[in-house]
């Protein structure tokens, strides 16, 4: 069984929630989201909000803060082979409350299907609130180019 060992980052300006799945190896590794070199997330964060790409873990925190976006996982811990979303099982669902309670959170978005799926069924339950499915920014995804991506994730934009 594998714990999620990465702090939710968010702050009290925050007013859109992102939730993937669970952390990657290299994530894991690095103790801050999306770390895989190859995951499109922090290209397409900054072209969707007008940034250069952020180089370091300060960086990426100060983009998403500034721009009021809180990142998380739906997962506090599971089953998984690598970082496969495929394999993910017995999951154990984080507490989003200690988000929601302190943030003014008007959206959430879920980063690839496995998100929203867990989402709908651990999540949505619990709060009540519906999440956007948004398409993966893994390089697993390799059907949706850098700018379909972009174009799709556009849409986060609404709820700051």
């Amino acid at each position: 069984m594998l714990h999620h060992t990465i702090d939710p980052l968010y702050d009290g300006h925050s007013r859109v929630l992102i939730l993937g799945s669970f952390p990657s190896v290299k994530s894991r590794e690095q103790q801050f989201f999306y770390g895989h070199k190859q995951n499109r997330f922090w290209r397409v964060m900054a072209e969707v909000l007008g940034c250069p790409v952020p180089e370091n873990v300060e960086q990426k925190k100060e983009m998403l803060l500034s721009n009021h976006i809180a990142v998380w996982d739906v997962i506090a811990s599971c089953e998984i082979t690598g970082s496969s979303d495929a394999s993910i099982r017995d999951v154990t669902p984080n507490d989003l409350s200690r988000i929601l309670n302190h943030a003014d959170i008007c959206a959430i978005y879920t980063n690839g299907g496995k998100a929203q799926q867990l989402y709908r069924k651990y999540m949505f339950p619990v709060n009540g609130r519906e999440a956007v499915s948004l398409p993966s920014t893994s390089p697993a995804n390799a059907g949706y180019s850098l700018e379909k991506l972009v174009e799709a994730w556009r849409i986060i934009r609404d709820g700051l």
